[in-house]
């Protein structure tokens, strides 16, 4: 079978182990129904995900001009505490920041290679700490815009991590730790406008990933500079395809990339 598209993050659903699907504009693949099957990947061309334009991908997914001009590339996505949207202050588009930025958000602990602190709207639970290949995660405040998820993210850091190591994540070298008394021992740290927003008495999500074998050594595959890659799939986390071969393929990092891909 043959599939063409550009590729955007996998579809994920939450379920025992976590369903994933690579969506195309004219069809789909379940990702788990192809472990053990062997792949062959083909880069084509660039598609930017928001000009359409077969330009060089610089980051997301769009190319240079469209990343420093539309609102979905602007400083307070990676950066909350940078939102302005709730003093009804214009970034990029003020509409797009209102929809985007004032609705609840929470910030929560995930453990994939460690504990680390992070910031997602409420519509991405789970899918965010999936998307990280978190295999817990616990949610520790609940606020109404991403402007005090963004500076409660900023405080927290000061005492836990807020990065993933993607290699131990995909080496599952993690250990399980208690995230309620994580949640316990950092609520002091919660800046005062957030901390009628604590979240007291919820319990851990956890996570099971389809994987077969995890990699020893993990080797990112660069499909620009090789333009094929084949090899039999073993495993999915995160947003990871991991090969028998140790070779992982992050797709969330190659967004914009138009491939073929084979199953055999």
């Amino acid at each position: 079978m043959q599939y063409q598209g550009v590729l955007t993050k996998m579809e994920t659903e939450f379920s025992s182990p976590i369903n994933y699907y690579l969506v195309f504009e004219s069809d789909f693949i379940n990702m788990n129904q192809l472990l053990n099957k062997t792949l062959k990947i083909s880069f084509v061309k660039f598609q930017c995900l928001n000009c359409g334009l077969d330009k060089t991908i610089y980051r997301q997914g769009f190319c240079k001009s469209c990343f420093f001009d539309i609102p979905q590339a602007a400083d307070w996505i990676m950066r909350p505490e940078l939102s302005t949207a709730h003093l009804d202050k214009e970034d990029r588009d003020l509409e797009y920041e209102k929809k985007v930025q004032l609705q609840p958000h929470v910030v929560y602990l995930a453990n994939s290679s460690n504990v680390k602190v992070g910031v997602t709207r409420k519509s991405q639970v789970p899918t965010r700490w999936i998307d990280q290949g978190a295999h817990e995660a616990i949610e520790i405040v609940e606020v109404p815009n991403r402007y005090l998820a963004g500076i409660t993210e900023v405080a927290l850091k000061e005492h836990v991590a807020d990065k993933t190591n993607w290699r131990k994540m995909l080496k599952n070298d993690i250990e399980d730790e208690n995230l309620v008394d994580w949640r316990e021992r950092l609520k002091d740290y919660i800046p005062d406008e957030a901390k009628e927003y604590y979240i007291a008495n919820n319990s851990e999500t956890n996570m099971e990933f389809p994987v077969l074998a995890y990699p020893k050594k993990p080797s990112s595959l660069n499909l620009i500079k090789s333009h094929e890659y084949q090899g039999t799939l073993v495993g999915i986390k995160g947003q990871y395809l991991i090969f028998e071969d140790e070779t992982v393929f992050n797709i969330r990092a190659n967004e914009g990339l138009v491939v073929d891909i084979s199953i055999n």
